[in-house]
C-alpha cells in the first residue's frame, strides 16, 4: 500500500517484539495445552474472552455424571446420594474459585446476567433499594452483545451495568458514572478507570457501587481491594446508610485470583465457560439475609465445574490455586508485551492503528487487546476481523461496543477487533497473529 510501508522489514524478533521475559518459575504451556482436546488441532483460539476451551477433566465429569449418577435428587438410595455429593462438589469448586466462606453464599445459574437479574429482583422484593438511593456504575464498560440476529443487526442485551440501570429506572434511582480517562496523549482510545475519578461520586445516598474487575474490551485490571477500601471509607465519611459493592469478575477470572473475603465485597459474578468450564455461572452473595435461587441448571453441568479446580492445581508443583494464578499471570505477560509493542509501534501508529484500552503492558493488563484502524486507509473493524479469520486456522472477534453513559466518550462507532488470549496460548501463536496483521495492514486489499 502506497504511503504506508513499514520503515523496517527485519524479523519481529529482531525488532524486539519478543523479549525473553520468562520468569525463573514458569508455566509449562505444553503441559497445560495437553489437557485440552481442542488445542491438539493446532487452531489458534484467540477469542477466549468470548469463551474458553474445556479441559478433559471437565468433560469427563459431565459424562460420568450422565452415565453413572443421572438420577433425581432428594431420594434416599445410594446413587441419589452420590449425585447429591457431586452437585455439592460443583458448588464447592465455585466457593474455592471465589474464596467464599460457605457454599451457602453461592448461587448457581445458567448465566451471570440471569444470576444478577435474580439478585436485583430479590433486592426489590425485600425493599433493600429504592427512591433516593444512588448507584455508581462504570462508564465505558461494555454491556454485552447477545449473539442473535435480527434484520442483520446484533441484538444488544444487558449484563451487570445494564441491569443496574434498568433497576434504577424502575425506582427513580440516580445513576452515576465512573468515567474512563485516556492514558496516552497520542491516543484518545487508550482509556482506563482511575480510583481518584470514582471517589467524588460517593455520597450519603450511595447504595451500590458496581464495576468490572477486568473489562472484556479494554483488558485493564482494577485493584478491587483498593477500590473497596477507599469507597467504603468515603461512604462512611459521607454517612451513607448502607453501601454494597458488586463486582463483575467474568473477564477477570481466567487471568487472576479472586478473593471476595480479602476484597471485602458483597456480590461477585463469574461465568464458568470463560474459565475452562461448561455454560454455567455462579454468583457470590455475602449478605446472609439474601439467600435465593436463580435459573435451574443441569446437575451434570454443576458437577462438571468441579473439574476446573483439579486442572488449575495441576499446573504448578505446589498444587496451590494462588501459585497457579501467579504462573498464569507471568506467562500471559509474555503474550501481552509483543502484541502491544507491535500495535503501538510508530509504523502502526502511522498506519492508523489505535489500541482501545491501556497501551501499557504490565500486571494491570491482561491479553485481551482491542484495536481499530482509522485514518485515510481505515479498515472497518468487522471486516478486519473477517480478514484475519479468512486466513484460516485462527479465530478472533469483531465486537460491537455498546456503552452508553451520556458522556463525551471517544467515538467507537463500528466497534473493535479483539484478540483475547489466555494461559494456554503460546508465543508462537502471537507471532503468527502479528504476521497476519502485518500482511493485512500493509499488503491486504480492503
Amino acid at each position: 500500500m502506497a504511503g504506508f510501508e513499514p520503515t523496517q522489514t527485519v524479523s519481529l524478533d529482531a525488532l524486539g517484539f519478543f523479549k525473553d521475559t520468562t520468569p525463573a518459575h514458569h508455566l509449562d504451556v505444553d503441559k497445560a495445552r495437553s489437557h485440552f482436546p481442542a488445542l491438539k488441532t493446532g487452531y489458534i483460539y484467540a477469542d477466549n474472552a468470548g469463551g474458553s476451551q474445556i479441559p478433559q477433566e471437565v468433560v469427563n465429569r459431565i459424562a460420568d455424571y450422565l452415565l453413572y449418577s443421572n438420577v433425581q435428587l432428594g431420594a434416599g438410595y445410594s446413587v441419589c446420594a452420590k449425585s447429591v455429593r457431586r452437585v455439592r462438589e460443583g458448588k464447592e469448586a465455585a466457593m474455592a474459585l471465589l474464596n467464599a466462606t460457605s457454599v451457602d453464599e453461592i448461587v448457581f445459574g445458567g448465566s451471570s446476567t440471569g444470576n444478577m437479574d435474580a439478585l436485583m429482583k430479590h433486592l426489590e422484593a425485600e425493599g433493600e433499594i429504592g427512591p433516593g438511593d444512588e448507584i455508581v456504575v462504570m462508564a465505558g464498560e461494555h454491556e454485552g452483545v447477545q449473539m442473535a440476529w435480527l434484520e442483520n443487526r446484533y441484538l444488544p442485551c444487558t449484563a451487570n451495568n445494564g441491569l443496574w440501570k434498568k433497576l434504577a429506572a424502575r425506582h427513580g434511582i440516580e445513576i452515576k458514572y465512573w468515567q474512563a480517562t485516556p492514558t496516552s496523549r497520542d491516543n484518545p482510545f487508550s482509556i482506563t478507570h482511575k480510583t481518584e475519578d470514582l471517589l467524588p461520586l460517593i455520597s450519603h445516598r450511595t447504595r451500590i457501587v458496581a464495576f468490572s474487575a477486568c473489562s472484556n474490551i479494554l483488558g485493564s485490571i482494577i485493584d478491587v481491594k483498593e477500590v473497596s477500601r477507599v469507597v467504603r471509607r468515603s461512604a462512611r465519611k459521607c454517612g451513607a446508610r448502607k453501601l454494597e459493592i458488586s463486582v463483575d469478575c467474568v473477564a477477570y477470572a481466567p487471568h487472576r485470583r479472586i478473593d471476595v473475603q480479602d476484597w471485602d465485597i458483597d456480590y461477585c459474578a463469574i461465568s464458568f465457560y470463560k474459565i475452562y468450564g461448561p455454560h454455567a455461572a455462579a454468583l457470590y452473595v455475602r449478605p446472609p439475609s439474601l439467600r435465593f435461587s436463580s435459573s435451574l441448571l443441569a446437575n451434570e453441568l454443576v458437577y462438571g465445574c468441579s473439574g476446573i479446580i483439579p486442572y488449575l492445581l495441576n499446573l504448578t508443583p505446589a498444587h496451590d490455586i494462588g501459585a497457579t494464578y501467579d504462573w498464569i499471570t507471568n506467562h500471559e505477560q509474555t503474550l501481552v508485551q509483543p502484541l502491544l509493542e507491535f500495535l503501538t509501534h510508530p509504523d502502526q501508529r502511522k498506519r492508523g492503528v489505535k489500541v482501545v484500552g491501556d497501551e501499557r503492558d504490565g500486571l494491570m493488563r491482561v491479553p485481551t487487546i482491542s484495536f481499530m484502524v482509522r485514518g485515510a486507509e481505515a479498515i472497518d473493524s468487522a471486516k478486519l476481523a473477517q480478514m484475519v479469520n479468512q486466513r484460516g486456522g485462527i479465530g478472533i472477534r469483531w465486537y460491537s461496543y455498546n456503552c452508553p453513559s451520556g458522556s463525551d466518550e471517544p467515538d467507537l462507532k463500528g466497534g473493535v477487533a479483539r484478540i483475547s488470549l489466555v494461559h494456554y496460548n503460546t508465543i508462537e501463536e502471537v507471532k503468527q497473529i502479528i504476521n497476519i496483521l502485518r500482511e493485512i495492514l500493509y499488503d491486504g486489499v480492503h
